[in-house]
């Protein structure tokens, strides 16, 4: 039996396109791009080559984040939710780990609810990043 921490989907999108796209679909939704980093990019700063495209973005609704810190603390060490993309063999791939997995660890019955709400949203915005074209929700 496996254990699923992640949600992802392909798209035919390029990487850029992909960011892209999925910040559009997350500000729908309230969430904004606190911070992005281009992997390959990072790295050849510190010397080493990686040849496929990855960003690693991280991803907030400041309504959603206070709730969670107001009801247990202890959730900041969960926040911002992070969301990526990358080329897999030519195939670019969005994903994200699954929040109610990660408020699990918390042990607190408060908490899951903000974190299926969150976790629907991201995956809501996920799904209309791999399948809309252009910056027109309609």
């Amino acid at each position: 039996m496996s254990f699923q921490y992640t949600y992802a989907a392909k798209t035919d999108k390029t990487v850029p396109e992909a960011v892209q796209a999925v910040q559009e679909r997350l500000k729908e939704r309230g969430f904004g791009t606190l911070w992005e980093m281009n992997v390959p990019a990072k790295l050849q700063e510190k010397g080493v080559d990686y040849g496929k495209e990855a960003v690693i973005m991280e991803v907030c609704n400041p309504k959603q984040a206070k709730r969670a810190l107001e009801a247990n603390l202890r959730a900041i060490y969960f926040l911002p939710c992070k969301v990526v993309v990358f080329d897999a063999n030519g195939q670019t791939t969005i994903g994200m780990v699954l929040p109610s997995i990660m408020m699990e660890a918390l042990q607190d019955s408060s908490l899951k609810t903000f974190a299926q709400e969150v976790e629907s949203a991201l995956r809501q915005s996920i799904d209309l990043a791999v399948t809309m074209t252009g910056s027109d929700p309609s």
